[in-house]
């Protein structure tokens, strides 16, 4: 199971919560029906994670060699012989975000440069590798890159403290 999106941005960051797990799967599989958590948070509220569904990562801008590139994540109680769980790279997980970049995802990708995680240089780098294989009109995509590598090389140049983009 290859994990993207919010979830992934949280184990590398810690910053963001995540209602959902936007993961794929390199195998068909069956996944019971009410694949959800419940857990009281930090807080005491009563919160849910549930696995998207909907998720889909062929419509995105995503590395060919994304999936391989992944870091696996070791979970108490999940059995790696049955189950291997992986997050995206942080580089890989950046380049997912610019398909949609909204607000979200341009704090996710600040979040990651802030940790060091991701450089300007090679975000562009990877971005541009990754839309060789993307299919259609690749201008807001081109776009998304430019302000994403600005973003990135802002932090890099001012240091964490840098403020989140508007």
């Amino acid at each position: 199971m290859y994990v993207a999106g919010g979830a992934a941005v949280h184990f590398y960051t810690g910053e963001r919560i995540s209602k959902d797990i936007d993961a794929v799967f390199s195998r068909r599989i069956v996944l019971p029906e009410d694949l959800e958590v419940f857990y009281r948070d930090a807080d005491g509220a009563s919160r849910m994670l549930y696995f998207d569904r909907q998720y889909n990562d062929t419509f995105g801008l995503l590395h060919e060699d994304a999936q391989d590139d992944s870091v696996p994540l070791s979970i108490e109680g999940i059995d790696p012989g049955i189950l291997e769980v992986r997050l995206l790279s942080a580089l890989d997980l950046a380049t997912s975000k610019l398909g949609r970049f909204s607000i979200q995802d341009r704090d996710d990708i600040a979040s990651l440069a802030r940790r060091k995680l991701i450089s300007s240089a090679k975000l562009r780098q990877r971005a541009e590798e990754a839309l060789v294989g993307y299919v259609g009109d690749t201008t807001r995509l081109q776009g998304s890159i430019e302000l994403a590598v600005r973003i990135v090389a802002d932090i890099e140049t001012r240091g964490r403290n840098a403020p989140r983009p508007k």
